[in-house]
């Protein structure tokens, strides 16, 4: 019998590419995602089924799992892929943005893991990938409030891997770097549609935007093809490992977080900042 997968945040994006991937090489797919009719091509697709999930409704989630589990059986990998991004200073963003943020990226994920745990306990097997990303380590100017959600879930995802390790369960975290075309920067835009920003901030968010705006330009093209291989190697390649770094620029950066002084990658990311700190005197 082919080993199944749900993956949540199926409509576009990692999770529809990584639908795609499992699917391809025959496992059963439970695509979850807000609005099923959004996925009527992957529902099209050989043992797929394309179930309604939205991490802020914990009765969506039950009935999306056990639909999974009636119709192949058994789940034995859950991708924790549903979030988004919230770019901003800090000052900028009303509370109930930063809280609808942490609801999705970060209690959302927690409540299908602890939904999905029962099951792989039931089973003493199952495998959780949690969707990170270089910024769920590494702080980055202008994403402190995605960073700060990302960061909640790095720390949480690699303290409950220990707790579940006797239990046959494992917890991977995949960090991808910037990626075009997974449909990121518009919902990030939307989201922040409205904020006010203080003048103080004009030069800082400008120079920001035009950091952003060339690393996007500068990323790999097959970065997304490389961050669903990570995903479908953690789910299948049976160590231990708990972090994978699928893009160049992602090892690039955390690399000088992981593997350097305190001293020297301070120095390397305030030098990095220091055009827009002095433009903002």
């Amino acid at each position: 019998m082919s080993d199944t997968v749900l993956i949540t945040g199926s409509s576009s994006g990692y999770g529809e590419a990584t639908a795609k991937l499992f699917a391809a090489r025959g496992w059963n797919v439970v695509a979850t995602m807000r609005n099923p009719a959004d996925g009527k091509a992957l529902a099209a697709l050989k043992n797929v089924i394309v179930n309604r999930l939205d991490v802020q409704d914990r009765k969506s989630i039950d009935l999306a799992i056990t639909e999974g589990i009636d119709r192949f059986g058994r789940i034995d990998a859950v991708v924790n892929n549903a979030g988004y991004g919230l770019l901003s200073v800090f000052e900028a963003a009303p509370r109930e943005a930063i809280q609808k943020n942490f609801d999705v990226n970060v209690l959302g994920a927690m409540d299908v893991m602890r939904a999905i745990l029962p099951h792989f306990r039931a089973n003493r097997s199952g495998t959780i990938i949690v969707m990170s990303t270089a910024a769920g380590a590494v702080g980055v100017a202008g994403e402190s409030l995605y960073c700060a959600s990302k960061f909640a879930l790095e720390g949480f995802s690699e303290a409950v891997s220990y707790e579940l390790e006797g239990l046959g369960i494992k917890i991977k975290i995949i960090e991808p770097g910037s990626a075009p075309g997974t449909g990121f920067t518009a919902r990030a835009q939307r989201e922040r549609a409205g904020f006010v920003i203080p003048d103080d901030y004009k030069a800082f968010t400008r120079h920001a935007a035009q950091l952003y705006a060339e690393i996007l330009r500068s990323a790999d093209s097959g970065a997304i093809d490389k961050v669903v291989e990570s995903i479908f190697a953690a789910a299948t390649d049976g160590t231990d490992q708990l972090r994978y770094v699928p893009n160049e620029d992602a090892r690039q950066v955390l690399a000088a977080r992981r593997d350097s002084s305190e001293e020297a990658y301070m120095a390397l990311m305030r030098n990095f900042n220091r055009p827009q700190l002095e433009t903002a005197k």
